[in-house]
């Protein structure tokens, strides 16, 4: 039963999409430029992801210092935390009025909110914790010998890092970069109370669906036909990374 509750959702939604006319809803003007601006976003915020998401896993799996149990639990706090109250939280901390904000518009006129890289950062901030903790267990997963070994025979630790742990570690990378650019792509709740819903600027994928529903439910439903082939495409692609283990 279980199983039909998740399966019979997507089933009518694939029986009610209007196949016919599926390349032409896709193509207007509207669903491309949605389109565009979610790849746009999404790839920004995994990038961004893994500038600050790799040392920061880092810094959880290899660091002992007081706090670091409260900080992992700062970090995944986005997984659980309400997507809507995030987005207000980012905007009492970079909308024009915001801690960091008012500084950034005062001296620089920078202006966070309602932009493209205001999505953007909305998207990093809820898929970071995917990127953070798949990277972290790669860390611990890593047999630390091959290290010591170099350490022992004079490598240095930047030389260790490239020709060791990072070969070592590019598996957790990749599926950390994955998993946290499909949660970005899918993002909704934090982008729409911080970025809003600009078409052109802000309204990416899922925005566009819950838009279009009240006055094109066609182009919702192909829009959303193209998000979960997207997901399935990213599951097929990480199943022996993740599933195999639970058979």
């Amino acid at each position: 039963m279980g199983g039909l509750f998740l399966i019979i959702p997507i089933v009518a939604l694939l029986q009610r999409a209007p196949w016919s006319d599926l390349g032409g809803l896709l193509t207007d003007k509207a669903a491309t430029q949605a389109l565009r601006l979610s790849l746009v976003c999404s790839f920004g915020a995994t990038l961004l992801a893994l500038i600050t998401g790799v040392p920061l896993a880092w810094v959880l799996a290899r660091a002992n210092f007081p706090g670091r149990r409260l900080l992992r639990a700062l970090v995944i706090l986005p997984l659980i935390l309400p997507p809507v109250a995030g987005g207000v939280a980012l905007l009492l901390a970079f909308g024009r009025q915001g801690l960091v904000g008012a500084p950034l518009f005062d001296w620089l006129g920078l202006q966070l909110p309602f932009t493209t890289i205001g999505a953007m950062l909305a998207e990093t901030f809820v898929a970071l914790p995917f990127l953070v903790i798949t990277v972290e267990s790669g860390f611990r997963s890593i047999d630390r010998s091959y290290e010591d070994t170099a350490r022992t025979l004079g490598a240095k630790p930047g030389f260790i890092f490239r020709r060791i742990t990072l070969p070592l570690l590019a598996p957790s990378i990749a599926a950390g970069a994955v998993l946290a650019w499909a949660r970005a792509l899918g993002e909704f709740g934090a982008t729409i109370t911080f970025a809003g819903s600009v078409a052109g600027r802000t309204q990416t994928l899922p925005l566009a669906v819950f838009f279009d529903l009240g006055f094109d439910p066609d182009r919702a439903i192909a829009l959303s036909v193209v998000l979960v082939f997207i997901s399935i495409l990213i599951l097929v692609s990480l199943r022996e990374r993740w599933l195999t283990p639970l058979r």
